[in-house]
């Protein structure tokens, strides 16, 4: 039977769960994989994908609220925000790239 340290589940965890890093100048910016937020933040996450399908949505203001969701720190979220400056391909590729580091988390977590 194999045995596994806490240590060796995290390293495991953060190996398959990590986050999305952004380099900013001499900063990391860590966007959380939705797995490793507290729930209370996923749902908020959740609801925040769904609006982003209405026609009448703005976009800007969803991603842009989304990302500050996953953000590690409020104040690395707010640094990013304003290197973005309100540039809506910017945050969308942001949000794109982070919601493809993502996808396996998310897949294996509905299941359970």
């Amino acid at each position: 039977m194999a045995s596994y340290s806490l240590d060796d589940i995290r390293t495991a965890a953060e190996a398959k769960y990590g986050s999305t890093d952004i380099e900013l100048g001499d900063d990391t910016i860590r966007l959380l994989n939705p797995l490793r937020l507290p729930k209370a933040t996923r749902k908020e996450l959740t609801k925040l994908q769904d609006l982003m399908g209405s026609e009448d949505a703005d976009q800007e203001e969803l991603l842009s609220e989304a990302i500050r969701l996953v953000a590690e720190h409020p104040k690395a979220a707010d640094k990013l925000m304003t290197a973005v400056n309100g540039d809506l391909a910017l945050l969308a590729e942001i949000f794109d790239h982070y919601g493809r580091g993502t996808q396996v988390g998310e897949a294996s977590a509905s299941q359970g």
